[in-house]
C-alpha cells in the first residue's frame, strides 16, 4: 500500500509567516502616505465641531465613511444646511475616481472570496492604490498579496482613526489650528504617489493632460472639474500609448521588409 509522505501535496501552502510577512510590509510602505495624511485627518477632526457635527458623529464617519475627501465636502455642506441627499450624491461624485483604481486592481482579486473583496474595497484609498498596485507592478508573486493590501488598509484606517481624535482634541484647545496650512502636506504626499509612475511618454502625456483639465474646470460644481481630468488623462494617455505601440510596430515591419528584400 503506497504511503502519501506529509510534505507531499503538490500544492503549495500559505504559512501564517508568510501571510504576516506580507501584511507589515503593506503597512510599512504605508508609513510615507501616513505621514502625509495625519495634518489631513487632524484638521477634519477640528473642524467636525465647528461644521455642526457632534464627536460621536464625527468619530461615525471617519470609522463607516473613511474617506477623507468626502469627510471634508460633507462638512462644508453640513455647516451650509444641505439635506442628506445631496451630501451623498455629492460625495458619490467626488469618489467616483474609486471606479479607476477599482478597474486597475479588479483582475489582481478577482481570485479572493466575496468577503476578502469587500474589505479591500472599503479600505482602497488613494494612498493604498498608489502603494498596493506598485506591489503588483513591482512584484510577480502575488499569491499572497491581498495580505499586503489588507496590511495597508489598516494602517492607513488606524492612522484615520487616531487622527480624527487627536484633531477633535486639539481643536478644543487650539481653535485657529485650520489656519496653519496643515493640509499642504497632502499635496506633496500625492505629488509623491504619482511621481514613482512617471516612466514613459504616455505617463508624462496624461499627467501633465490632467493637470491642465482641472485647472481649465476648476469652477465646476461639486469638484466634476476633478473627474473630468481624471477620465481625459487616462483617454489621452491611453491613446498615446497605442499610438507609440503602432509606431514601434511599423518600425518594426519595415525594417522586417528591409531585411527579407536584401
Amino acid at each position: 500500500m503506497a504511503h502519501v509522505l506529509p510534505n507531499s501535496d503538490p500544492k503549495p501552502r500559505a504559512t501564517p509567516e508568510s501571510n504576516s510577512s506580507e501584511f507589515l510590509q503593506g503597512a510599512k510602505a504605508t508609513v510615507p502616505m501616513i505621514i502625509g495624511a495625519i495634518p489631513f485627518g487632524i484638521i477634519f477632526g477640528t473642524l467636525a465641531e465647528s461644521s455642526g457635527l457632534s464627536l460621536l458623529g464625527a468619530m461615525a464617519m471617519s470609522l463607516f465613511v473613511f474617506a477623507g475627501s468626502s469627510q471634508f465636502i460633507a462638512l462644508g455642506l453640513l455647516a451650509t444646511g444641505v439635506g442628506p441627499v445631496i451630501i451623498i450624491a455629492t460625495t458619490l461624485v467626488v469618489n467616483l475616481r474609486h471606479l479607476l483604481y477599482a478597474t486597475a486592481l479588479v483582475d489582481k482579486v478577482s481570485h479572493l472570496s466575496h468577503g476578502w473583496r469587500a474589505i479591500l474595497a472599503f479600505g482602497l484609498t488613494d494612498e493604498s492604490f498608489a502603494v498596493v498596485n506598485n506591489r503588483y507592478i513591482e512584484r510577480t508573486d502575488t499569491n499572497r498579496a491581498h495580505w499586503f493590501f489588507l496590511g495597508s488598509i489598516v494602517a492607513m484606517y488606524s492612522n484615520w482613526q487616531l487622527c480624527t481624535w487627536l484633531g477633535i482634541g486639539l481643536g478644543e484647545l487650539f481653535p485657529d489650528m485650520t489656519n496653519w496650512g496643515l493640509d499642504f502636506a497632502m499635496s506633496v504626499t500625492f505629488l509623491g504617489m504619482i511621481i514613482p509612475y512617471l516612466r514613459n511618454k504616455p505617463m508624462w502625456i496624461a499627467v501633465i493632460s490632467a493637470a491642465v483639465f482641472a485647472i481649465v474646470l476648476r469652477d465646476l460644481p461639486h469638484q466634476l472639474g476633478l473627474v473630468v481630468a481624471a477620465l481625459s488623462g487616462i483617454c489621452i494617455g491611453y491613446a498615446s500609448e497605442q499610438i507609440e505601440l503602432r509606431i514601434h510596430l511599423s518600425k518594426a515591419a519595415n525594417n522586417q521588409n528591409k531585411g527579407s528584400q536584401l
